[in-house]
């Protein structure tokens, strides 16, 4: 099978080749490629053992709550048949979550065995570790992966010097309007298709929207098979209400009211949490973005979602696929909020990916304001604004008082404009100047984030 090339590879490698390196838990929602990154850097070693603790339970006992890591390892070692030699060998526990004795263990691989490289990756891993808060600080390190972003969708179709070309563009030197307009169109597709290798490789394979949106469907019942899990916690038929409601209520506050009128916020609040770690949703927190860091000014009553796939989110939604490809670009970029999920997720997946991602957004919370900026980020130290938009035209009224208010004298707009800026003098705060660097929808990965 062809192997995409994919953002998390570059850390992998710099995880390999460190000498301080950790034993990596690798985290992220199902389907999303956790397992087949790990296989593609095993081709950079001389030996690879993969275990997967959930195909073969007769590996647990292994794993015992008084390990020794290196028994383990000869035990391992004679059973496979494959040498487990420091520097040689990369030994990959997959499904990991089934055992915490095993998540356990990972410590003493770092403090018994540190010169051994050791990968584990897991489905619903976040569950397992949420029970066990203090299992391995400083001794395990985290890689949070997510779908493919637009460069990796990119580059599976083997547009890499299309790629390569985008990330030379400025608000100096904006794309030739062709460039431009041929990744408009290649963003339409990637709004239908998602990042889902599987729905990536239907799209690559048969450039079929139907088969696409079959291979979605297979993937969404795979999920809610998984709501069965949690339902000592919560109703499954709740979770798959919460999801859909999350999908609905795209770029907007999250109404609990709105989600699940009958039922007490509480329950709500504990199905969006059970969300959260299956890596379905993500939060997007609003903050006063007085300065850095923005989650020392978090409103937890002001909170808005992230699905956690733009392709599967219009499957399940059921928008046609002409809704998308026959838009014009102000419909397009304004239908649902779906250009502002897609900006959040894009900004999620450029950044490092050895951090838990936060996002933020503000939001005025004086009683009859409507001002809100969509997201706020941190660039050389200091809080950037960043606003989704349809084109030039159109107030940006929000923005500007969001400036004012913090004395801030950059930000970002994105849109399907072409790369550009323009400096605003302020009318109203004795015509300070302001600067606005305009990014495309399809190059925020340019963002310096």
């Amino acid at each position: 099978m062809t192997y995409f090339k994919r953002h998390i590879d570059e850390q992998l490698l710099q995880w390999k080749n460190s000498p301080r390196r950790n034993p990596l838990l690798i985290r992220g929602a199902r389907q999303v490629g956790k397992s087949t990154a790990v296989r593609e850097l095993a081709k950079t070693f001389r030996f690879f053992v993969e275990i997967n603790l959930e195909k073969q339970p007769g590996l647990l006992q292994m794993f015992p709550e008084n390990i020794d890591v290196k028994k383990t390892c000869e035990k391992l070692s004679g059973t496979l048949g494959i040498p487990i030699i420091p520097g040689e060998t990369l030994v990959f526990i997959d499904e990991i979550q089934i055992s915490k004795e095993a998540i356990m263990s990972l410590r003493y691989f770092k403090e018994d065995y540190p010169e051994l490289h050791v990968i584990a990756a897991g489905s619903l891993l976040d569950f397992a570790l949420e029970e066990l808060p203090s299992f391995g600080v400083g001794r395990i390190r985290s890689l949070y992966m997510y779908p493919f972003s637009f460069d990796e969708f990119l580059l599976a179709q083997g547009l890499d010097l299309t790629v390569n070309f985008k990330k030379k563009a400025n608000g100096q030197n904006p794309l030739p309007e062709k460039a431009h307009k041929d990744l408009i169109d290649q963003l339409r597709s990637f709004y239908l298709v998602g990042g889902l290798p599987a729905a990536v490789t239907e799209w690559i394979e048969t450039h079929s929207y139907i088969e696409v949106s079959h291979v979605h469907t297979d993937i969404i019942q795979t999920y809610e098979d998984d709501f069965n899990k949690y339902k000592k916690r919560v109703s499954p038929v709740l979770l798959r209400q919460i999801l859909r409601s999350v999908a609905l209520q795209t770029g907007n506050k999250f109404v609990y009211a709105t989600a699940a009128r009958d039922v007490h916020s509480s329950v709500v609040r504990e199905a969006l949490h059970l969300l959260t770690l299956a890596g379905l949703i993500t939060p997007v927190k609003h903050t006063d973005g007085t300065g850095v860091p923005l989650d020392a000014e978090e409103n937890d009553h002001y909170v808005k979602y992230l699905f956690f796939d733009l392709g599967v989110m219009q499957t399940m939604l059921g928008i046609p696929a002409a809704d998308i490809l026959m838009a014009s670009d102000v419909d397009f970029v304004n239908k649902g909020g779906t250009s502002e999920m897609f900006a959040g997720l894009e900004m999620k997946k450029y950044r490092d990916n050895f951090q838990k991602p936060e996002m933020h957004y503000w939001q005025n919370t004086v009683k009859g304001s409507h001002a809100e900026v969509d997201y706020l980020s941190v660039r050389n130290g200091k809080v950037l604004p960043m606003e989704v938009k349809a084109n030039t035209q159109g107030g940006m009224q929000s923005l500007w008082i969001f400036m004012r208010k913090r004395k801030l004298h950059e930000a970002v707009r994105t849109s399907l404009e072409n790369f550009g800026r323009f400096d605003y003098y302020d009318p109203e705060d004795q015509f300070e100047q302001r600067h606005v660097d305009i990014v495309p929808l399809y190059a925020l990965s340019c963002l310096d984030l």
